[in-house]
Order: C-alpha cells, then sequence, then structure tokens
C-alpha cells in the first residue's frame, strides 16, 4: 500500500475553482467551520475543512444517484487532501461511492471504482472487500465476487459470508458448498452468520452427508444460536427427517415465530397434518405472534384434508386479530368458498381481494376461476378469464377445468384450440382435465386425439396422473380393451390406476376380471381406498357376485382398515337388490349407521319392482314420497311399481305428490355427434331441420330391433301418465 497519496494542487487549478464543486450547502459549513468558536480553540486549517465539506458532497450525490458529480468529489479529495486526512478520506468516499454504485445499479461505474482501489492498493482493505463482493453479487457476478474474496487476506468470515449467501440466494448450491468447504480450508472460522446459508444449501439440495457434516461443526465450534437452530430443523425437514427436526425443535432453550413456523412446515411437506394442528395449538396456548404464514399453511392444510369449515374459521381468526390477508391466504379462503357454494361468501371473499389490491396475483385471480366455475357461474369466470392479458398456463388450465366439470365439451375444445394458438404449451394438468370430459360426453374422438398427442410428447409419459386419465376415458366409454392396452403398457401403477380399470370391467359386468385385478392389486401391496372398494362391489353388482361381494364388504375393516361409508352400503344394497335378495337388502338399509338417501330407495324399489315384491317395494315407496323428492324420474318408478301390481289409488296419490310439489317429467332426448358439434332432439320433436332424415332413421332401427326379437320396456315409463 502506497505511504501517501499526491496531495498538491496543480498551478491551473485553484481554491476557487476547486470550490466551484461544492454544494451551496457545504460552503455555509465551510464559512462555519473557517470561524473559530473561541480563542481557546483554533480554527481547522482551511484544507482540512474542505476535505469534510468534499465528504458530505460524496455522501449527498452518491444517495441521489449523481455518480458523475460524486466522482469528481472524489478526484477533488484526492488531489487537495492533506497527508493526515487523506487516507480515511479517500477510503470513506470510495465506501460510499461502492454502497451507491451497489444501490443504483451501475456496474461501469462501480468497475471503474475497483480499478481505482487497485490502483491505490486498497483491494485488501477489511472495509472495500464486502462491499466489493456486495457490489458484484448485485450484478450475479459470483465470478468476480469470488475472485475478489479468493485474493483477499481478511481473515474475518464476513466477504466469505456474503459470497456463500448470494450463491444460495441465486440457487448456485454447489457454488456454495464448495465456497465454504474453502473458507473452512484457509483456516477462516465459520460464525452464526455463515451456518444459516450453508444450511440451506444442504437442505435444498437434499445433501444429507454435507448436512450432518455442518451439524457436527456447529456442535463442536459455534454456541448456541437461536437463528442457526432454526435453520437445522428447516434443513432436517426438506430431508424428510421429521423426527429428528422435531427433537431439535423441542430442546430449544429459546424459540421465535421462525422456529415455529419451520416445524409446522416440515410437517405440512409430509402431510402429517394432525401433528401440524396440535403444534399450531400450542403456539396459539404459548401467545407467541404468529407470522402469516404459519396460518396460511394451517389454513392450508384444512383445505387439503376437507375441513372447509376450520379453514374459513381459521381465515376469520386473522381477519379479528387485524392481520392484513396476502395473496395465499385469499387463494385459500376462495378455495374453500367455491367448495360450499357459498354465493354470499363468495363475493365477499372476491371484493375483499379488490380492497386488499389482492386481486391482481395471479394464484388471486386463478382461484377467483375456479371458485366461479365450480359454483356454476361460468359467466363470471369466463369475464375475469378474458380481464387478464398475461395469461399463464395455470389460467387456462383453470378456465379449461371450470368448462369441463360443467360438461361444456364445446367451450372447453374452444379455450383449448385458443391456448394452441396462443403459442402456450399445454402441460399433464390441461390434459388430465378434458380428458375425463371426452368420456362423460361420449366424445371418444377426441380423447384419441389427446392420446396420440401424449404418446407424440415423451415429456408427458413419467406424468402417472396423465396415463390414469387416459385409462379411465376409456374405460368410461365402455372401450375396456384399449383401457387394458393403455394399462398393460404402463410402467407405474398406483390404486388410482386399477380402480379406473376394476370400474371399467363392472360396467360392462366382467365382474371376475374385475376381482382377478383387485387381486393383483392387492399382491402388489397397493393398499385400496374408498373408491377402489365402492368399483369392485359395483363390479361384483353388476356381475351378480353376491358371496364376493360379501366377503369385500366384511374384509373392508378387518383387512384394509376402510370404514364403510353410504356409498358402500348403497353397493350392497344393489347387490342384494340385483340378485333378489330383497330382505337382505332391507336389512341394509335398517343397519347402516347413515340416513338412507332418495337414490338408495329408488334401487330399492326398481328392485322390488323386476322381482315382483310389492311388500317391500311399498315400504320404500312410502319412505322415498316422505322425502319429497325433486327428480321426477322417481315418482316415475314409483308409478310403474304401483301399476304393475294394480294398486292405483297410490299411483294417483303419486300424480297429487307431483302436481303439488310442481314436479314434471323432463322429456327424454337424444343426440348425435355430426362432427362439427352435437345435434339434440327430443321425442316427437318436430323442428329439427333434419326431422326427416332423423325418423327415417330411427324407423330403420325400430325395424332392426323388432327383427332380433328385442323387446323393451320403455312404454312403461310413460304409460302411467298418459
Amino acid at each position: 500500500m502506497p505511504s501517501s497519496y499526491p496531495h498538491f494542487t496543480p498551478k491551473e487549478l485553484f481554491l476557487s475553482q476547486i470550490q466551484r464543486f461544492i454544494p451551496k450547502p457545504w460552503k455555509e459549513g465551510i464559512k462555519q467551520l473557517v470561524k473559530p468558536s473561541s480563542i481557546l480553540e483554533p480554527s481547522l486549517p482551511v484544507g482540512d475543512s474542505m476535505i469534510v465539506s468534499l465528504l458530505a458532497s460524496i455522501k449527498t450525490y452518491a444517495r441521489e444517484g449523481h455518480l458523475s458529480e460524486a466522482f469528481r468529489s472524489l478526484s477533488l479529495i484526492k488531489l487537495h487532501a492533506s497527508s493526515s486526512t487523506s487516507c480515511d478520506a479517500v477510503l470513506h468516499s470510495i465506501s460510499s461511492l461502492l454502497a451507491s454504485c451497489t444501490s443504483h445499479k451501475s456496474l461501469p461505474q462501480g468497475k471503474q471504482l475497483h480499478a481505482q482501489i487497485i490502483r491505490l492498493g486498497l483491494e485488501q482493505h477489511p472495509i472495500l472487500v464486502p462491499k466489493l463482493v456486495t457490489f458484484y453479487s448485485s450484478f450475479n457476478s459470483h465470478g468476480d465476487a469470488h475472485i475478489v474474496v479468493e485474493n483477499s487476506n481478511v481473515l474475518h468470515p464476513l466477504p466469505w459470508n456474503l459470497l456463500i449467501s448470494s450463491y444460495v440466494k441465486d440457487e448456485l448450491l454447489n457454488e456454495a458448498l464448495a465456497t465454504y468447504e474453502q473458507m473452512v480450508k484457509r483456516g477462516i472460522r465459520p460464525d452464526c452468520f455463515t451456518y444459516p446459508s450453508v444450511l440451506k444449501a444442504c437442505g435444498e439440495k437434499l445433501d444429507i452427508g454435507f448436512g450432518k457434516e455442518v451439524h457436527k461443526s456447529i456442535d463442536a465450534s459455534c454456541e448456541w444460536n437461536l437463528f442457526v437452530h432454526n435453520s437445522l430443523v428447516s434443513m432436517y425437514g426438506k430431508f424428510g427427517l421429521v423426527d429428528v427436526a422435531r427433537q431439535l425443535f423441542d430442546i430449544m432453550p429459546q424459540r421465535d415465530t421462525i422456529s415455529w413456523n419451520s416445524m409446522i412446515s416440515c410437517y405440512a411437506s409430509k402431510c402429517m397434518w394432525n401433528e401440524a394442528f396440535e403444534l399450531f395449538g400450542n403456539l396459539q396456548m404459548e401467545g407467541t405472534e404468529i407470522s402469516i404464514i404459519t396460518w396460511n399453511t394451517i389454513a392450508g392444510g384444512c383445505l387439503r384434508i376437507g375441513n372447509i369449515k376450520g379453514a374459513l374459521e381459521l381465515l376469520s381468526q386473522m381477519r379479528v386479530g387485524g392481520i392484513q390477508l396476502d395473496s395465499v391466504a385469499f387463494s385459500v379462503g376462495l378455495s374453500a368458498s367455491s367448495h360450499i357454494g357459498a354465493i354470499k361468501l363468495r363475493k365477499e371473499m372476491h371484493g375483499s381481494a379488490i380492497r386488499s389490491c389482492c386481486d391482481g396475483y395471479d394464484n388471486v385471480r386463478n382461484a377467483l376461476i375456479t371458485m366461479y366455475s365450480r359454483c356454476k357461474d361460468l359467466r363470471h369466470a369466463y369475464t375475469l378469464f378474458q380481464s387478464i392479458e398475461d395469461r399463464s398456463i395455470i389460467t387456462w388450465n383453470s378456465m379449461i377445468s371450470g368448462y369441463s366439470h360443467m360438461d361444456r365439451a364445446e367451450e372447453a375444445s374452444f379455450i383449448f384450440r385458443e391456448m394452441l394458438c396462443c403459442g402456450i404449451v399445454p402441460n399433464h394438468v390441461t390434459i388430465a382435465s378434458i380428458l375425463p370430459l371426452c368420456a362423460r360426453v361420449a366424445n371418444l374422438q377426441h380423447g384419441k386425439e389427446f392420446h396420440c398427442y401424449i404418446t407424440k410428447h415423451v415429456v408427458f409419459d413419467d406424468y402417472l396422473m396423465l396415463w390414469n386419465a387416459l385409462v379411465d376415458m376409456y374405460a368410461r366409454s365402455g372401450k375396456v380393451r384399449e383401457a387394458k392396452r393403455v394399462f398393460d403398457s404402463m410402467n407405474k401403477k398406483d390404486e388410482v390406476t386399477y380402480t379406473s380399470m376394476i370400474a371399467g370391467y363392472g360396467v360392462q359386468g366382467e365382474g371376475k376380471a374385475a376381482l382377478k385385478l383387485f387381486e393383483e392389486m392387492n399382491s402388489l401391496n397397493i393398499r385400496p381406498d374408498h373408491v377402489t372398494m365402492v368399483s369392485i362391489l359395483s363390479a361384483c353388482s353388476h356381475s351378480g357376485l353376491v358371496i364376493q361381494g360379501q366377503i369385500l364388504f366384511e374384509r373392508m375393516v378387518s383387512m384394509y382398515g376402510i370404514t364403510p361409508n353410504l356409498e358402500h352400503y348403497a353397493c350392497m344394497v344393489d347387490l342384494y337388490g340385483r340378485a333378489g335378495l330383497l330382505h337382505n337388502a332391507k336389512d341394509i338399509i335398517r343397519r347402516m349407521p347413515y340416513k338412507p338417501t332418495s337414490a338408495m330407495w329408488a334401487t330399492l324399489i326398481g328392485a322390488c319392482h323386476i322381482h315382483g315384491n310389492t311388500e317391500i317395494g311399498e315400504w320404500a315407496a312410502e319412505m322415498l314420497l316422505q322425502m319429497r323428492p325433486e327428480h321426477s324420474g322417481y315418482y316415475v318408478l314409483i308409478a310403474n311399481m304401483y301399476a304393475a301390481a294394480g294398486r292405483w289409488n297410490n299411483l294417483a296419490r303419486v300424480r297429487t305428490y307431483m302436481r303439488e310439489l310442481g314436479v314434471r317429467k323432463a322429456p327424454g332426448l337424444s343426440w348425435v355427434d355430426m362432427g362439427d358439434g352435437f345435434s339434440l332432439f327430443l321425442v316427437g320433436d318436430t323442428t329439427n331441420q333434419l326431422r326427416n332424415e332423423i325418423y327415417l332413421l330411427l324407423d330403420g332401427l325400430s325395424e332392426l330391433m323388432r327383427d332380433a326379437d328385442y323387446r323393451g320396456d320403455c312404454s312403461s315409463d310413460y304409460a302411467a301418465f298418459e
């Protein structure tokens, strides 16, 4: 380092010329400094007082972003400083300027300043080295920052900490850990500011070995520190070692908001919601301030497990407690309100999001579209969708999913085509949203086109959800062979894959094939869930496999740990009803711990009608009529049973019920895919433009049915109401 700096003034540069560059307020300061305050206090030399003013002007210029003037003042300091003040003056000037170049994103000026630092021999100075690391890191010039640290002889860990932190911030995890190792080899001792960044890098990288080594180093060399301990809890949580994280959490002599949030997040990441809720309860009892991140995590957890009321109550507590809801909280609230279809609540949530200026966030806008779609308000959903200029793939998926949920195939296809035209590439969620719709509306052609699209793009190969949707689409459309072909081509299968295939066999009456798949599923240790049991019981019902169905129903609790719900009991009623075991079906309804639904009574009535058991049929009909259902089909079913048994008084009572309730039988309709859309026509319809061709085709079909000796029971559905 030079022992001194040039501190002479060239002949052509006079004091008056120098003072031209000093701001007016600082000139007043010079006058005050020149004037001695008393006889005992001699005045400062004119040169030194000017340096003070120039330093102040540099700070002012740097703060306001006037870097050219600040650099000019720095030159004046270097030219006019005395030997006693030169080093400190130049050092403080450069430090202020470096900070200004960082904050104002001035890379060229910062590099010029670095060159001057090197020329002045200050590149090793402990004040300037951290400033240079911060400067280069702010421009993502990590290589330059690393060279500055590597070439310095500063033994303090601050420059290394800044470099490691910048690497972690930009997700350069390997570089961060390598820098930590280099720091330790240099003999520089890490401190409590080093470890949080290093532990975060280990957690993000899932490097358990490195993380444990760092943990040992902390135990051996570092005093207990709250920030370091919080980072340890978070790291082990990311590793999935929740028990280790909880042990560290329990032994903490002091905890803050981050401690609780880290542990709750550990449980949330592993879907251990009961433990997360319990810990949240402990946090509330302690009276510690709860961060909005923790509130959002717990509210989101309630939503994940279907506790909609709990999620909304938590959001209400937040608002009562004066916590300003953020975009995540609004997303949770909107999703919760969409599940319960609360019209008033959804409007309040939307209005609150607008007032809080959160309606502009992508996650809130997407949640709004989903909410209105699920609440069957597609007009508002589409209005919101159109108002978004820069639509992400999630926004497109939300709108497509909304139309698919309402079986609006044409609109869903239109949005999908529009998305492709806008250059947005569909992802697995897009395809999985629209595939089930193809099955529900029997539009297999579109489904096959999506199948081709998936096959051509290898990016979809690893998305099990997508292939499950394909199996489900073919199975629902009655194309069991095609479904089985996709099923056999899959390298990985889960309970959803098997359930879709079992359901497909069940609908086709191939109960034995469904049972074989169910056994295969068990042999592979893939545990069935509630939906799987509904599918296999339904398959037994459609195939008349009564004994097998009984055995499976009895094993639900003992072998699979599944408590039967209303759907499972409904399957058993259908199983016994189809087999003519009507007393067994009646006993199931009487003994089950649920209130029978109208659909369950209708199932029993239909079975009684087929098997001619008027006694149980009348009992079921009375129970159904007491429920006063709005579905006209139920009244038709009861009326047909009474008409077949000759119970005309009861038939008249059914007609009276329908008149009182304003229930009318919806006219039957059919539809045909014309290639460019669906064409609908009603019974006795004379308004359709293709009526002549349609009725000619229907006459031909009727003749073929007579030739095949097919006898339908279609007339009985209407005879009771003619």
